[in-house]
């Protein structure tokens, strides 16, 4: 089957599910894993923000938004070129992926019959159900099942780990500049790991906020997760904030590589979160986290 995945945790769950192979078009920020580039045609563009700082980022989005201007570009003559047999796309976020109404659009004007999947996982739960749906669409809902049930045998052994501790007081941190809490599956993660969100939306989108709120909050550990960062960007923007929770324990963590993306490496924030909140339940993931 021919592949066309039109976000990055949509690419990392086809990987995953051992069908790199098939995958024949991606986005130009499918960078995990590293392979998910070599021989694939990009059919998505859009801004390279690296560089940016969050504020010049919002801004950037604020303003596109306002002019009714989209984000992402779909490269619609290279995508029927490729003539796939499934889309795997989102409705989500606007600001993440491309909706996958103008990919229905799109494949309408062209004449393209590929089945679109739309993945738009609210919480920790759904995200591994979405897993089983790419297995189950894309003729392969025995490997899918595997990978679940190993991911949640990972989510199990960490519960069994933290069990019976104090649960912290967690603040996840998705944006800097303005402030954005945590939502959708974020929430879900520090519960998992056993700590107690604050601030926080489980299920709902991320919401914007100011710094006396989240002070308020009363944080014991403060993660700052900024989407479209990875570690070294995290610890940028934790540094420059750090100073507003003198009381907190603030980390940076990989946000890209373990906490945004709702795809199979949510297991591993589990599991760094889960390093932060109680060291020594389970192994630190020094790659991945570091203390400000």
């Amino acid at each position: 089957m021919r592949l066309v995945s039109l976000l990055p945790s949509a690419t990392e769950i086809v990987y995953a599910l051992g069908l790199g192979e098939d995958l024949v078009g991606v986005t130009f920020e499918c960078d995990e894993p590293p392979s998910a580039r070599v021989d694939k045609t990009v059919v998505v563009g859009g801004r390279d923000t690296r560089g940016m700082a969050p504020g010049e980022i919002d801004a950037y989005v604020r303003g596109q938004f306002a002019a009714g201007a989209d984000l992402y570009t779909l490269h619609a003559g290279a995508l029927a070129a490729l003539d796939p047999q499934l889309i795997l796309t989102q409705d989500l976020c606007r600001v993440c992926a491309l909706p996958s109404g103008h990919v229905e659009d799109a494949l309408k004007h062209l004449g393209c019959r590929a089945d679109v999947l739309s993945l738009d996982p609210h919480d920790l739960d759904q995200v591994l159900g979405t897993i089983l749906e790419v297995g189950a669409r894309a003729g392969v809902p025995e490997r899918a099942e595997r990978l679940v049930a190993g991911l949640r045998a990972r989510l199990a052994a960490v519960a069994d780990a933290v069990g019976g501790r104090p649960r912290r007081r967690v603040l996840v941190v998705e944006w800097v500049d303005p402030p954005f809490t945590a939502g959708h599956w974020v929430p879900d993660l520090v519960t998992a790991a056993g700590g107690e969100p604050v601030a926080a939306h489980p299920g709902a989108r991320s919401l914007e906020t100011t710094w006396p709120a989240l002070v308020t909050a009363r944080p014991e550990v403060v993660v700052v997760s900024p989407c479209g960062f990875h570690l070294d960007g995290a610890v940028e923007q934790a540094e420059r904030i750090a100073p507003r929770f003198p009381g907190a324990e603030v980390w940076a963590i990989d946000a890209d590589g373990i906490v945004v993306r709702p795809g199979p490496r949510l297991v591993d924030g589990v599991e760094a979160l889960a390093a932060i909140l109680h060291p020594g339940a389970v192994p630190d993931r020094p790659d991945r986290v570091r203390r400000i």
